[in-house]
C-alpha cells in the first residue's frame, strides 16, 4: 500500500467524520444542557460523551452491517433517520422551543443527547462505509467476506 494514498484516505475518513459529528456545532448544547454542573463534572460529562460515542462508532465500523442486517434495516433508511433527526432539531432551533428539560433521576447527559446521537448519530454510523471504511481497507477482507465499497476503495486509491 502507497503512504501517499494511506494518508489520502486517512484524511478523507478524518475530515467526513469531523464534518458529519460537528463538534464545534455540539459545544453549545454541551454547554447547555451541563451549565448547572460543577467544573469537574463537565470534564467528565465531556469525556463520558466522547468515550460512548468512540465506542458506539467502532461498534457500528466493525459489526455495523452485521446488526443492521439483524434488525432489517437498510443504510439508505438509518441516512434517511440521521435526516429526519437533523430536520426535527432544525424546526425546534426555529420554533424557539426553550423548556427546560426535565430531569428523571440522575440521568447522565453524556449517554444522551451527547455521546448518542449528537456525536455518533445515524450520519456518524452511516459515514463509516460510504466515504472510506479504513479497517476494511487497512485489513484485507476475507475471500467468503464482502465489505461494501472496498472495490470503489481499491480503484480509487490504487490499493492492494
Amino acid at each position: 500500500m502507497d503512504v501517499t494514498a494511506l494518508i489520502a484516505l486517512f484524511t478523507s475518513v478524518v475530515v467526513t467524520f469531523f464534518v458529519i459529528m460537528d463538534p464545534l456545532g455540539t459545544v453549545p448544547i454541551f454547554i447547555g444542557l451541563t451549565r448547572k454542573e460543577k467544573v469537574n463534572k463537565q470534564k467528565q460529562l465531556a469525556l463520558q460523551a466522547v468515550l460512548i460515542s468512540f465506542l458506539v462508532i467502532i461498534i457500528f465500523a466493525l459489526f455495523g452491517n452485521q446488526i443492521l442486517g439483524f434488525l432489517d434495516i437498510s443504510l439508505p433508511s438509518l441516512q434517511a433517520s440521521g435526516g429526519l433527526l437533523l430536520l426535527l432539531v432544525a424546526l425546534e432551533l426555529l420554533t424557539g422551543k426553550d423548556a427546560e428539560p426535565s430531569k428523571t433521576g440522575d440521568v447522565s447527559v453524556a449517554l444522551v443527547p451527547l455521546g448518542t446521537p449528537l456525536l455518533a448519530g445515524p450520519g456518524a454510523i452511516a459515514a463509516k462505509s460510504k466515504p472510506a471504511n479504513l479497517v476494511a481497507t487497512v485489513i484485507p477482507p476475507r475471500p467468503t467476506m464482502r465489505i461494501t465499497g472496498i472495490e470503489n476503495l481499491k480503484n480509487k486509491y490504487k490499493i492492494m
